[in-house]
């Protein structure tokens, strides 16, 4: 692991091979091991998988609970870090790449949005302000079992339960991160991305799990539809999590769509 001070946290990042510059920003409740099993399919690129403010190793700072901040992170990495890259966001990852193609950062040069959304719902809302109330209240046995539920239905394999919990839990620490993560999406329900989609001028490729019911297939066409240049992939057999449910699929998806988007 690399650390870097980018404003007021320190970013803890992982950086392996060489090539052209390709970002990974996990989800929520994540950090930059979720990217374990794509990365043996990404050898042509040099990728940074980062831990996002308040995750994994990444201190939380001055949370402001905002997309805008989140955003501005990942512009602060491509500044400092590794200049233009391809952005490839899971879930809120996703959701902040697609911020921060949208509203200005020329280092974006393309995006893969996997299983992520634009627009947040009545629902998902108060699914969020349901965890911050647990965490804030330190009702961590609470937490742990909605967060084992929630894990749950993300998958559609015989993944081993306890053991991505133990890791999301791990990622999760404190809960800080958590927290300031799931009120920037709750702010998404106020002011949805749509019209940030509409100002990106890099390719946008948007990729699914064909049995995801946090992200279905009407929360990607959302992305598809909204942005200029955007197409969409559907991995077979992958729910949520799609790194764990398609493993290999999803990584060779990736390489062929940096490819792509690099050619």
């Amino acid at each position: 692991m690399t650390t870097v001070e980018l404003g007021d946290i320190t970013v803890h990042y992982l950086s392996e091979g060489s090539g052209p510059a390709v970002v990974l920003l996990h989800g929520l409740a994540e950090d930059h091991r979720s990217w374990a099993p794509v990365l043996p399919h990404l050898d042509g690129f040099t990728v940074h998988a980062v831990d996002l403010r308040g995750h994994g190793s990444t201190t939380g700072g001055d949370g402001l609970g905002t997309l805008e901040q989140l955003s501005d992170d990942l512009r602060r990495f491509l500044d400092e870090v590794c200049g233009p890259a391809v952005v490839v966001g899971y879930s809120l990852g996703g959701t902040i790449a697609l911020h921060a193609a949208g509203t200005g950062d020329n280092n974006v040069v393309g995006v893969i949005a996997v299983a992520a959304s634009s627009v947040v719902g009545g629902a998902a809302a108060e699914f969020f302000t349901g965890r911050i109330a647990q965490i804030e209240a330190e009702d961590w046995e609470g937490f742990g079992a909605g967060l084992r539920g929630d894990t749950a239905q993300q998958v559609l394999s015989d993944a081993d339960l306890d053991a991505l919990v133990a890791a999301r839990l791990k990622a999760v620490g404190e809960g800080g991160g958590y927290v300031n993560a799931a009120r920037a999406m709750i702010g998404v329900r106020s002011a949805p991305l749509t019209p940030v989609l509409g100002d990106i001028t890099a390719r946008v490729e948007v990729v699914g799990g064909d049995g995801d019911v946090f992200c279905p297939r009407k929360a990607a066409d959302l992305i598809v539809d909204g942005v200029p240049r955007g197409r969409y992939h559907e991995i077979a057999g992958a729910g949520h999590l799609v790194s764990i449910d398609q493993p290999d699929e999803y990584g060779r998806l990736v390489a062929h769509l940096l490819e792509d988007l690099m050619s």
